[in-house]
């Protein structure tokens, strides 16, 4: 699971931004064996690195500049790139506009012109180690949020094997679908397809069995599986970073005609939510037998339901495949196999469905029904090597 990264800096780079070449040619011979060291001679060609080469560790920037001074740069710097860390040369006149930036929280340290070299070094050194700071809590907090999420579900395909299957199936479509549709944060996206039947914990096992073979639900299983998106969404919300994620998790099930497209809130977790839609429809339709291109016929002509261009994208994804089927027994089974036709218990009792990846959970409760109550062997799996593209 790839989560938010807003560094691709492979060394801790510092910018120095000045108008004056001389300046910017004397911190480079000074510092060059010290610190790795980038300049920029305006403003605007400061953005630009930035956007090309960036973020940086740290930015150093003159407060006067013609066209774009000191405090706007770094502001823009703070929207754009919130974990550089930010720093200022000033004229002994600027000090008051330099303070009063401190203050508003858009820079870390200021530093008067000229600044000899045992000032500034000590001065870039803090910087590094506050940017050190920033992004080891940021790391450590995807780390968290991350295996959190996995913990998660590994669980739901331990309880609610048939729904979880399903969403590791549309995982690689529906970020196909985000790529070609540009979506800004791809992994808030991957989280949601993976949490998105979470609420269907709550769920009696029978209604779950009759949707996924496409039988008609009766109004109070109707109202109890359409509800299931509501459930997720408060079982995720409260938890920091996630709120995105809830609110897409929240909509899946929501048609693309309901949606108020003048509004300006408008935008990615929407989109986000109208391709699980679609991607969940689809491969309900592929489980039943359905064509690929039957199945893109069925749901065009149903243009209250789904997103045009979601269909469009859709309808491009092709899903290249290189796997063999095996009959197995229980204890000859790997993690990653996908189970071909429904495993179920001497008893009778369903034990994962086909279609159901196999995790560790899943594999480890295998082990132990056999062990205990027996389960129907030989097992058959797919093992494959599975990838999803957008054709032209």
């Amino acid at each position: 699971m790839t989560m938010p990264d807003s560094s691709n800096q492979t060394t801790e780079t510092i910018l120095f931004v000045d108008d004056e070449s001389n300046i910017l040619d004397s911190m480079r011979r000074q510092l060059r064996n010290r610190f790795s060291i980038e300049t920029a001679t305006s403003g605007q060609e400061a953005l630009e690195k930035c956007k090309k080469n960036g973020p940086f560790a740290v930015i150093v920037a003159d407060m006067r500049m013609p066209g774009m001074d000191g405090v706007r740069l770094l502001g823009m710097v703070k929207e754009l790139y919130p974990e550089t860390v930010r720093m200022m040369l000033t004229g002994n006149a600027d000090q008051g506009t330099a303070s009063e930036a401190v203050n508003k929280g858009q820079i870390f340290r200021f530093l008067t012109k000229p600044c000899p070299v045992p000032t500034l070094v000590p001065a870039l050194a803090l910087a590094l180690r506050q940017y050190r700071l920033v992004t080891a809590e940021r790391e450590l907090l995807n780390k968290t949020l991350s295996g959190s999420i996995k913990i998660l579900s590994e669980l739901l395909s331990y309880t609610n094997p048939a729904a979880f299957s399903s969403s590791v199936r549309i995982r690689p479509v529906v970020l196909t679908i985000g790529r070609a549709l540009a979506v800004d944060d791809l992994w808030q996206l991957e989280i949601a397809v993976l949490m998105s039947q979470i609420g269907c914990v709550t769920l009696p096992a029978e209604i779950l069995a009759k949707h996924y073979a496409g039988r008609e639900l009766d109004p109070e299983e109707r109202r109890l599986f359409v509800n299931h998106p509501r459930v997720g969404t408060d079982l995720l919300q409260h938890i920091p970073r996630m709120e995105g994620v809830a609110r897409i998790i929240g909509n899946q099930l929501k048609p693309f005609c309901h949606y108020d497209h003048g509004d300006t809130n408008y935008g990615d977790e929407d989109l986000g939510a109208q391709t699980i839609r679609a991607a969940f429809d689809y491969d309900l339709l592929l489980t039943q037998g359905v064509s690929h291109g039957r199945a893109i016929g069925q749901m065009a002509q149903q243009p209250d339901e789904y997103n045009p261009e979601v269909l469009t994208k859709l309808a491009r994804c092709q899903l290249s495949e290189h796997s063999h089927v095996a009959s197995l027994r229980v204890r000859e089974l790997r993690v990653g196999m996908i189970v071909e036709d429904d495993i179920e218990a001497l008893n009778g009792t369903l034990l994962a469905p086909k279609g159901q990846e196999i995790t560790w959970p899943v594999l480890q409760g295998l082990i132990n029904f056999s062990r205990q109550s027996g389960v129907k062997e030989p097992i058959r799996v797919r093992i494959r090597e599975q990838s999803t593209s957008e054709s032209n």
